[in-house]
């Protein structure tokens, strides 16, 4: 978890087993509890438990003393029911790689909604929540927020909407900006990347993704010459807008094209057709590349992403997949960090008093499967990323490794 005293000798051991799972929770516990020099008047108190918590209703994982929330979209249907299951299993590998944890889990569904959020965090309150893991969708993390603001209990969401986040309520998801600015910075300082053109979809993420790149450009030392903007799914507004970036292959060494789904393999076959072919001109994209479709793609050869360090998270996929007999989905680490991330608080401060902002905000962070995150005053996270580079046939080489700390100008946005 914390980056002192040293887990990256730990993470540099190999694949994790569970003997490894408990040496590296109790590196985070020591950690963040010597990463936290705080008076007693900068210590805030976590939420008094109700005098008498209703008894738990729905499903509950171990048997602890200490009771948390994990709320998760389960009567949502389709995606996000499958995205439920995934976080649900992940939540109860980690209460067994780490026995005696002192944690009873009441999982709640949200529907996905605001209103399901609300619901579900009140109604976990009232049976002596302390502390929320969840939810999922940003509608639901905003009702959620309001319900455990009110009630004084921390939440540590999963939704990439860093809109939602606020004081109180803290995302552990992959957040779009901080791809941007990990990608962008590598190229400018590193990768001798002077100048650049953006192709982003025109809708939330894009605008997101624009306003993190003008944020790091100057930083990092690059030039934005053109940013074109394309109706997601129009293929014909794509290839327009590929072919106006490739007509400027003369003025810049790269493009920045963030979009995941089938975006980068049309956009970039596109930038190929007109021209704009080998190394001379970067393609650099986001963790959304980081599928087999994306990799295989012979336009994509040579392509820079940024993404965790994947030691981690092929180890969890081992345990998750020994355990439930199916691989897991690749947002699935964050149930299972979020139940560490809980045992942990629970842990440093011998009892639920560690759900506090003041630990969760950290400066040294903590170690998690995909590596070193930490939470910031605002609600938000930073995550050590690495660069990788796309090679022939779906290879991928790491170019930059993920940072094991948070002493370094990569986590200044």
């Amino acid at each position: 978890m914390s980056d002192s005293p040293r887990p990256d000798d730990e993470r540099a051991a190999g694949p994790l087993d569970r003997r490894s799972v408990l040496r590296l929770a109790a590196l985070g516990l020591a950690g963040t509890a010597a990463g936290c020099s705080m008076t007693g008047s900068q210590q805030a108190a976590a939420p008094a438990q109700p005098a008498r918590p209703r008894a738990p209703t729905g499903t509950v994982l171990g048997s602890g003393n200490t009771t948390v929330a994990l709320l998760l979209p389960e009567s949502a249907g389709g995606a996000g029911s499958a995205v439920a299951a995934n976080l649900r299993n992940a939540a109860s590998l980690a209460l067994a790689d780490i026995p005696d944890s002192g944690l009873r889990i009441l999982v709640k569904d949200t529907g996905g909604t605001e209103a399901g959020g609300r619901v579900a965090a009140q109604t976990a309150i009232a049976e002596g929540a302390r502390f929320i893991i969840g939810p999922v969708f940003a509608p639901a993390v905003s009702g959620a927020g309001q319900a455990a603001r009110a009630a004084g209990v921390p939440v540590v969401a999963f939704s990439s909407d860093a809109s939602v986040a606020s004081r109180g309520v803290f995302l552990l998801s992959f957040l779009p900006a901080q791809d941007v600015t990990r990608i962008v910075s590598y190229a400018g300082r590193t990768g001798g990347r002077q100048s650049l053109a953006a192709l982003l979809p025109n809708n939330g993420y894009g605008q997101v993704t624009e306003a993190a790149l003008r944020q790091v450009s100057g930083s990092a030392g690059v030039r934005v010459v053109a940013v074109e903007r394309y109706n997601p799914g129009d293929i014909a507004d794509m290839q327009a807008k590929a072919r106006s970036v490739a007509s400027l292959s003369g003025q810049i060494d790269a493009v920045l094209m963030p979009d995941g789904g089938d975006a980068p393999v049309t956009l970039a076959s596109t930038l190929a057709s007109a021209g704009m072919t080998g190394d001379r001109v970067k393609l650099l994209g986001s963790g959304q590349w980081d599928n087999g479709a994306v990799l295989r793609a012979p336009a994509l050869a040579g392509a820079w992403f940024p993404g965790p360090d994947k030691t981690g998270f092929n180890a969890f996929s081992q345990r998750y997949r020994a355990r439930f007999g199916t691989d897991p989905i690749r947002i699935a680490s964050l149930g299972y960090d979020g139940t560490v991330l809980a045992i942990g608080l629970l842990r440093v401060a011998g009892g639920p008093s560690g759900f506090t902002e003041s630990l969760l905000t950290s400066r040294d962070g903590f170690l998690g499967v995909d590596g070193i995150f930490r939470f910031l005053p605002d609600g938000r996270s930073q995550r050590g990323l690495a660069v990788y580079e796309i090679g022939s046939g779906g290879s991928v080489r790491t170019i930059d490794p993920a940072p094991r700390s948070f002493a370094t100008s990569i986590f200044s946005f």
